[in-house]
């Protein structure tokens, strides 16, 4: 049993997602929003659009920025959070046998007040997305900050609302094709890694 992914698995498996905080050190964090920094500096991030076969910029539905991590190029600290998802998924296949096979994560910058509108992460032409990961970088978040992750929850015939503060370090699971969420806008810029765990 790990004790980092048990209580994700057991989120999921019981409401459809799953929270764990220090999934990330202090350290960790600060290195890698370092990165995410340093990256976007030389102008490698660009404007996150909407759509799968046809991408469009759509700032009135979501205004942050993303740079894709590759393995060929990612820095040490880059790497070690992938091989971290690496194992998270082998043992996401070992205790639910899901076929995950792949990963796909980015940086996602949100500049001071711009949002995410309410969407669903899977593609309706593509299935493959299985779960949503989302690994905060931000330091000492306050409430008043804002820029919250909002699940919405099926609840019988109607839906209840869970609400996210995007602490650093803090790592939210959830099952890509049935929970629809937003990102709220905050006060400053706010950081994550976010990817898709996938089948083939």
């Amino acid at each position: 049993m790990n004790p980092q992914f048990e209580p994700i698995i057991d989120g999921i498996v019981n409401d459809g997602y799953g929270i764990v905080d220090y999934f990330l050190t202090s350290s960790e964090v600060a290195a890698l929003a370092a990165r995410l920094h340093e990256r976007r500096a030389a102008g490698q991030f660009r404007a996150a659009g909407i759509g799968n076969q046809h991408v469009t910029v759509e700032h009135a539905i979501r205004g942050d920025e993303i740079l894709w991590l590759d393995e060929a190029t990612a820095t040490p600290e880059e790497l070690a959070f992938l091989n971290r998802i690496g194992e998270f998924v082998d043992y996401v296949n070992r205790t639910c046998y899901l076929g995950l096979r792949d990963y796909e994560f980015h940086y996602a910058l949100y500049p001071a007040g711009t949002f995410y509108k309410r969407h669903l992460d899977q593609f309706r032409s593509d299935s493959r997305r299985k779960l949503s990961v989302i690994c905060y970088l931000n330091t000492d978040w306050q409430e008043a900050d804002g820029g919250q992750l909002a699940l919405f929850l099926p609840d019988g015939s109607s839906e209840r609302e869970e609400v996210v503060l995007p602490v650093g370090g803090r790592l939210v699971c959830f099952e890509s094709g049935r929970l629809e969420h937003e990102v709220r806008p905050a006060t400053r810029e706010r950081l994550s890694l976010t990817g898709w765990l996938k089948t083939g």
